[in-house]
């Protein structure tokens, strides 16, 4: 019988030992800040701006949005993360995307204090990941990551297959999971053949962003899906890279869309807030 991992349980058990650590910390007298910079101009963006400030009151970080004129410059956007790189009371920034295309975002990124890198998205940030150095994760496969484990999947000696290369899942999860000893491959939109590589993958995770990329018949009996994928096709209207109903009649273990690897995704975030807390109080 497939397994599904459910991402709204997982959160909710991550977010309830958030509070515990947050509580600690208080007792030490330091609250965990995250500032999350946002040019203005693009609903999508104001809607993850808005779970952010929903989950980091959930478990009592301090939430502060410095949004920025659409028309801002990039010497602008940079000053702003400046300051915040140098306030005390700022553990965590994140640079909400997308930014207008007059923007360098990779500057904007590579400008945040690593100690401060909360996304794990910085050069510094991923090379360290990269030599299996302590690090900020990207939050998006730590919390795939976070599945594999709290489920109790092995992944040492497994052959996985990680569909993506982006630098924010693909690549982090495919360094990921070489830490923890799997042999990994990484295939992606232009792989010829994504069955071939697939069909002895005990563990399969999809991050592309193109719908049923990945259906049962590619996949090998009782392998663990993890898919990243969210993708609109349709009024109100949400599926992942993964075709779920084939999959899911194959799969060993499953995340849903929605209700998967998404509502992990920000306790991540806030898991990086919490340490980038205890190292810059310390």
């Amino acid at each position: 019988m497939t397994v599904i991992l459910d991402g709204t349980a997982l959160a909710a058990t991550l977010r309830e030992e958030l509070r515990a650590d947050v509580e600690r910390l208080n007792q030490s007298g330091i609250t965990p800040r995250l500032d999350v910079v946002q040019v203005a101009g693009d609903a999508a963006s104001d809607w993850y701006v808005r779970a952010i400030k929903r989950a980091c009151q959930q478990i009592g970080v301090v939430f502060n949005l410095d949004q920025l004129p659409a028309d801002s410059t990039q010497q602008q956007i940079l000053a702003q993360i400046h300051t915040l790189n140098a306030q005390p009371e700022t553990h965590g920034i994140i640079v909400q995307v997308p930014l207008p295309k007059h923007i360098d975002a990779d500057a904007v990124i590579e400008a945040i204090d690593p100690r401060k890198d909360v996304d794990g998205q910085s050069p510094l940030s991923l090379g360290r990941l990269a030599q299996s150095l302590p690090t900020f994760v990207p939050n998006t496969p730590a919390g795939g990551m976070e599945f594999l484990k709290r489920y109790n999947i092995p992944i040492a000696g497994k052959q996985a297959v990680v569909v993506g290369r982006s630098n924010i899942v693909g690549k982090p999860m495919a360094l990921l999971l070489l830490q923890e000893h799997a042999t990994v491959t990484i295939g992606h939109s232009r792989t010829p053949d994504l069955a071939a590589i697939l069909r002895d993958a005990d563990i399969v995770a999809v991050a592309v962003g193109r719908p049923g990329i990945v259906h049962g018949a590619m996949l090998k009996p009782g392998a663990t899906v993890i898919d990243f994928g969210i993708n609109e096709v349709g009024p109100k209207t949400i599926v992942g890279d993964v075709d779920y109903p084939s999959a899911a009649e194959v799969a060993g273990a499953i995340t849903p869309v929605p209700g998967g690897t998404g509502p992990v995704t920000n306790m991540m975030l806030l898991r990086n807030v919490i340490r980038a807390a205890e190292g810059l109080g310390s």
